[in-house]
């Protein structure tokens, strides 16, 4: 039973006038009482922006997200707001949000921050995103905020708590399939398997997904606490997660695009573990 629903019960005339007092006069509780209804509501996703120079859309720099990500969260049950590059700000970030999507993009992780002696040629950096996005990731980590990372958001939840990646498939990866596929996005690229005791094949539902692909990069050695959920048929990970946190996946593929029926029911579950 809430406050106000208890002094009602009162039932006295001088319960009644500091009732109707009571919201400004007690400024905190009040704060307290919206943040508990707006996460039982619809809760709040904070999604990670890309960022483009000067050009184009604008003459100043700019931020970027493809439509279909806020749709996916929209559609689940949750509220996408946007949050701009402030490495600073992240743990405040994490103080109006339920939630963190952190998204892809056609850029790399510097591999100088996982240690690596060499940078491979194809890599491009967006240096002040990455400081952020690791910021943030570092930060829903420590307080159990639930977290999906997307495609370069998985890598990168993999390098801010101590993994590795390959930088180019192509040169690592014998045999490789074509993770950077040919066909449209909307389509899909290759299948995946998840692991038989993966909270991500728990959330599908079935041992296989087909899914898009649109990378260079993976992850190389999972970090220390994280475990791979999903694999793509030439052995590259396709998948990361925390079996020891409220809810922390990373997938290597874009579920926005719904490309198979899992794609939906991994928003669905992040959505219901904010709710909780």
């Amino acid at each position: 039973m809430g406050a106000e629903s208890d002094w009602h019960s009162r039932g006295s005339s001088a319960d009644a006038a500091t009732l109707k007092t009571w919201p400004s006069a007690h400024p905190v509780a009040t704060c307290r009482q919206h943040s508990y209804s707006r996460r039982m509501a619809q809760p709040v996703i904070g999604l990670t922006l890309d960022i483009e120079p000067p050009g184009g859309y604008s003459g100043e720099p700019w931020y970027a997200i493809r439509e279909n990500y806020c749709k996916a969260i929209a559609a689940a049950g949750g509220i996408p707001i946007a949050l701009p590059h402030a490495p600073e700000l992240a743990e405040r970030y994490l103080d109006i949000v339920d939630g963190l999507v952190i998204t892809g993009g056609a850029f790399d992780v510097d591999p100088a921050l996982f240690g690596a002696a060499t940078r491979h040629e194809t890599v491009t950096t967006k240096d002040r995103r990455t400081a952020f996005e690791l910021a943030i990731t570092r930060a829903a980590h420590g307080s159990s905020v639930p977290s999906l990372g997307i495609c370069g958001g998985q890598q990168l939840m993999n390098v801010a708590l101590g993994g590795t990646l390959i930088q180019h498939i192509p040169d690592a990866v014998p045999d490789a399939l074509a993770h950077e596929q040919p066909n449209p996005r909307t389509e899909p690229g290759h299948a995946v398997s998840l692991e038989a005791e993966s909270r991500l094949r728990g959330i599908v539902g079935d041992a296989t997904m087909q899914v898009n692909s649109a990378h260079h990069q993976a992850v190389a050695e999972a970090a220390p606490g994280l475990t791979v959920n999903a694999l793509a048929p030439d052995g590259v990970i396709e998948g990361i997660e925390d079996p020891a946190h409220r809810w922390f996946i990373g997938v290597q593929w874009h579920p926005e695009y719904a490309i198979d029926p899992g794609d939906a029911l991994i928003f669905r579950s992040l959505i219901e573990a904010c709710a909780r």
